[in-house]
């Protein structure tokens, strides 16, 4: 598993997703005509609230992190590897371009930026301000 498929993990994405697949082959196994209640379940899916996820484990961290501006705080905060060679393999699955990966703290704004980018993508509600 990748670092942006622990950063996924951490932040429960996919947890709605497990419980509708693990629910839906029974309904689809029996009568066509309980194959409906299927669909309510797939719309009950929400988006992962990231901000307020985030918000949680800050306050409940003895260390003050700035995960709204730096990618080290916010791997810190979700209790993953922050190290540079950790960024650079982030970076690499994320395909960071080239000219970035030369300045690290270059790198680290397009990670920030990314990973948010990436967490909207898939579900994430983040606000506008921090895209």
């Amino acid at each position: 598993m990748g670092i942006f498929s622990n950063i996924l993990s951490k932040l429960g994405f996919g947890d709605d997703k497990q419980d509708v697949a693990a629910a839906a082959p029974a309904p689809a196994a029996t009568a066509p005509a309980a194959a409906a209640p299927a669909a309510p379940q797939v719309q009950a899916i929400s988006p992962v609230d990231v901000v307020a996820k985030l918000e949680a484990l800050a306050s409940a961290n003895a260390e003050t992190l700035n995960w709204k501006t730096s990618i080290v705080d916010l791997l810190k905060l979700l209790g993953l590897d922050s190290s540079l060679a950790a960024r650079k393999e982030l970076a690499g699955e994320l395909h960071c371009p080239a000219d970035k990966l030369a300045d690290s703290a270059q790198m680290n704004i397009w990670l920030h930026k990314t990973v948010l980018q990436k967490l909207a993508a898939n579900g994430g509600n983040i606000p506008a301000d921090l895209l």
